[in-house]
């Protein structure tokens, strides 16, 4: 299966990089996709962020060498680590003991081998969706710059939503909400470029509010995305929903992420029993039957 040959050959890129900073542009071309989106579907797929998937592999090869007598220094830049106090830190979090005392020989180690991709049959929940097609709209809203490692932003994107809600900034928002897609948006906009950001937003034709500090515009190119309904306590139920929308449904379904932003379409305000959509940005495979 295509889908699978390019997320093993992503891996190995990866895997034959682990003594230097990770290649992440390489990685998700091969698996066909956005840094941004390969982060996210790796998360996804392996149930540990991408990051501290690569952390382990680091440290289990590291207490190889560490065994074989090279000395804790050299294990730490040949691994990244310019600190020795970063690497002892890295290490004691997979291990559980220091590296010296891992060079010793009498200490319990842990392996994490490195995992392949897959397939595994499923299917006993009907997914509903629809393919939508949209030509660019303008968004506006306020935004969070995002890191381009995804797991630094698990707090970021929380802290924004408590922010707004806290300063009457959705009502605000919802009022300038004027055309398609309605609802109140989370937009991740980190398909290319350095300006990766995250925006609370409605798409709206009307001028930037004068009322509201921080605000901004940005406009969603055209694109196609597959759009899939969900209900549910937030944020628990998005997220499964976007789980099986990237490990469930895209592998399979002849389509495979497209260069666009992903977008959360808020069409309930209540977070314990949220009506959302989850908007994934596609295009059709080449030579896909479907």
């Amino acid at each position: 299966m295509e889908w699978l040959d390019q997320w093993n050959r992503a891996l190995d890129l990866l895997e034959e990089h682990l003594d230097r900073k990770p290649d992440l542009e390489a990685a998700a071309r091969a698996a066909g996709c956005s840094s941004y989106h390969f982060q996210r579907m790796f998360s996804y797929l392996a149930g540990i962020p991408l990051s501290e998937y690569l952390r382990r592999r680091r440290m289990t090869l590291a207490a190889a060498d560490l065994l074989a007598g090279r000395s804790v220094t050299d294990t730490a830049l040949r691994y990244g680590y310019e600190s020795p106090t970063a690497f002892n830190r890295a290490f004691q979090s997979v291990h559980g003991v220091s590296p010296s005392a891992a060079g010793r020989g009498d200490a319990a180690l842990r392996a994490f081998p490195r995992i392949s991709f897959q397939i595994t049959i499923k299917g006993e929940v009907a997914m509903e969706y629809r393919i939508v097609r949209r030509e660019a709209f303008r968004i506006v809203g306020l935004k969070e710059p995002l890191e381009k490692e995804l797991e630094k932003n698990f707090e970021a994107v929380p802290h924004l939503w408590e922010r707004v809600a806290a300063t009457g900034a959705l009502e605000k928002l919802a009022a300038r909400m004027d055309t398609e897609p309605k609802g109140i948006l989370g937009v991740s906009a980190c398909s290319g470029g350095d300006d990766w950001a995250y925006y609370i937003s409605v798409a709206s034709t009307l001028p930037l509010p004068q009322d509201l500090p921080g605000v901004c515009e940005y406009t969603v190119p055209a694109c196609t995305w597959a759009v899939f309904f969900g209900t549910g306590p937030m944020p628990g139920a998005i997220t499964d929903l976007e789980k099986r929308a990237v490990t469930e449904w895209l592998p399979s379904s002849g389509y495979e992420y497209a260069d666009a932003p992903d977008v959360e379409v808020y069409l309930s305000p209540d977070p314990a029993n949220a009506v959302f959509e989850v908007w994934l940005p596609v295009r059709k495979k080449e030579n896909a039957s479907l």
